[in-house]
């Protein structure tokens, strides 16, 4: 009997039980986010200080999931050259994986999907700002999964608004992932780095 996962309900155990996805603690393997990151310009970081102004205005109330979408996720996305050639935007697409011996499946919604045809980068957010990652992460590499490409490493984005992680997944051989340290808007320079590490990705597959 073929069993059926939400992947939002999905965690990494039952990942790793059912398509052998293995975490890659070597620094080496998720490089990355780090290394040959683009320089901003100022007005690239007067346009960052404006997003986070905003979000923590906005922060003293409820922050729902269109909200970050809207102040936080659109401008970073439209800033890393997401909205132009060659990638693509598709919304709430509907994306299904099965294990080699088909004896389970796993059905979920992407939130947001940037894509490329050889190349897909996947942005998946926690529900509520005041989330922590940790929930979205095996919803997003579950979609991460069902990247049809084999050959080519695919990278994945969480968000809560308020924190940022990047994801890194390989499938050839055995499943493996690593995961970037989180990122906050509260610190430092980091938004800046986000957005850095999105271009780096872009200029990657182009």
């Amino acid at each position: 009997m073929v069993q059926t996962i939400q992947a939002k309900d999905i965690n990494l155990a039952q990942l790793g039980e059912i398509f052998g996805l293995e975490r890659i603690e070597d620094e080496q393997f998720f490089r990355e986010w780090q290394d040959n990151l683009p320089e901003l310009s100022d007005l690239e970081k007067q346009l960052l200080d404006e997003v986070r102004y905003e979000f923590l205005h906005l922060s003293q109330y409820e922050i729902l999931e269109p909200v970050v979408k809207m102040v936080v996720l659109s401008p970073l996305l439209r800033l890393a050259g997401f909205y132009r050639p060659p990638f693509y935007i598709a919304a709430e697409k509907g994306i299904e994986i099965a294990s080699k011996d088909e004896g389970t499946i796993v059905r979920g919604q992407i939130d947001i999907l940037v894509f490329h045809p050889r190349f897909w980068i996947i942005t998946v957010e926690a529900k509520r700002a005041q989330y922590s990652l940790e929930a979205a992460i095996p919803q997003a590499l579950a979609y991460m999964l069902g990247n049809p490409d084999s050959e080519k490493p695919v990278f994945g984005f969480v968000t809560n608004g308020r924190e940022f992680q990047f994801l890194k997944l390989t499938k050839q051989d055995k499943p493996k992932y690593a995961l970037s340290y989180t990122l906050s808007l509260n610190r430092g320079d980091d938004l800046y780095n986000v957005l850095r590490a999105l271009k780096r990705f872009g200029k990657i597959v182009i």
